[in-house]
């Protein structure tokens, strides 16, 4: 019998390290394909760039030049459209045995890898609270951000749904301007979703072209009564290059803040804790997550008992 068990231990570890070579290999494969792709990217604007160089150079483009020009720029856009579809995809492995379902979660987190583009982590001299009101607060996407969102309207509230721990909200908004650069990502009218996952953990959803979206995680812990710890994370799979999407998103994320840092000066001078009770409230249909927020945690102290909590996690 313990024979037996021996033989079928070996015979069933010989199948999971089959199973994990295989993901192995096809994603190994899959990362080389991409990293050619990228590369090829990287060589044609070069290409493209010297070329344009060397033609506008004296001052004059023969039929030639413009040719060549006009032949590299339809290539390069070529180029990018042969763009190397995965050749694994974990829905490919369906999860009835144990090692099936690790090979899949092994697949879900290199996928989950893909599509983070940013991270950017800051110490904002504001409380904690601040933080999370300007975050739960929609309002603030029309006025603070009024430069960097390009004057973006709220058009209404498209669904909102209470959960154990926090809360979602689903609300449309448009673009009205014409010259919006947003436009260059997303549809002019569209329904963001912001979700409330924790009492430290803010999810905003922003749906582009094709189905596509952008989500941004924010991540708040207090450290004290007067400071907090903020990161945020940026995932996407827009099918842009890489690169130029981390660099837009780079810009973008530092813009907002740049945008954010005199709105929560001022509501640390309005001692913004006193929004932190029901009572006072407000019963806006825009500040329902937030309202949300102060049911579970800002009434009888629940604000001061997190940060308290959460010094305890870090002793």
């Amino acid at each position: 019998m313990l024979i037996n068990c021996l033989k079928k231990n070996d015979e069933l570890s010989v199948k999971k390290a089959s199973h994990v070579s295989n993901v192995e290999i096809a994603l190994f494969i899959d990362k080389i394909k991409s990293n050619i792709w990228q590369f090829g990217i990287l060589s044609w604007l070069f290409g493209i760039t010297d070329r344009s160089i060397a033609a506008f150079a004296d001052g004059y483009l023969s039929a030639i030049e413009i040719s060549q020009l006009f032949t590299a720029s339809f290539l390069f856009v070529s180029w990018l459209y042969l763009k190397p579809e995965e050749s694994f995809n974990s829905n490919d492995l369906v999860p009835s045995q144990y090692q099936e379902y690790l090979d899949r979660t092994q697949a879900n987190k290199l996928q989950l890898k893909k599509l983070h583009m940013i991270s950017q982590e800051y110490i904002l001299p504001f409380p904690y609270i601040c933080q999370i009101y300007h975050l739960l607060n929609l309002k603030h996407l029309e006025t603070v951000h009024r430069f960097s969102l390009n004057n973006l309207k709220i058009l209404n509230i498209s669904h909102f749904q209470t959960t154990n721990i926090g809360g979602i909200i689903k609300f449309q908004t448009i673009l009205d301007s014409p010259a919006n650069p947003l436009r260059i990502w997303r549809q002019p009218t569209v329904e963001v979703d912001l979700i409330l996952h924790t009492p430290y953990t803010i999810e905003l959803s922003i749906p582009v072209y094709n189905q596509k979206r952008i989500i941004v995680i924010f991540y708040a812990f207090p450290l004290n009564d007067s400071e907090h710890h903020l990161f945020i994370e940026i995932y996407s799979d827009l099918e842009w290059p890489k690169p130029l999407l981390q660099i837009i998103l780079h810009f973008a994320s530092c813009l907002t803040l740049f945008e954010d840092l005199p709105y929560l000066r001022a509501l640390d001078d309005k001692n913004i804790g006193r929004l932190f009770n029901l009572s006072r409230t407000s019963n806006h249909e825009t500040a329902l997550l937030f309202k949300r927020f102060v049911e579970l945690y800002g009434s009888s102290g629940e604000a001061t008992k997190l940060l308290e909590g959460r010094e305890e996690e870090e002793s």
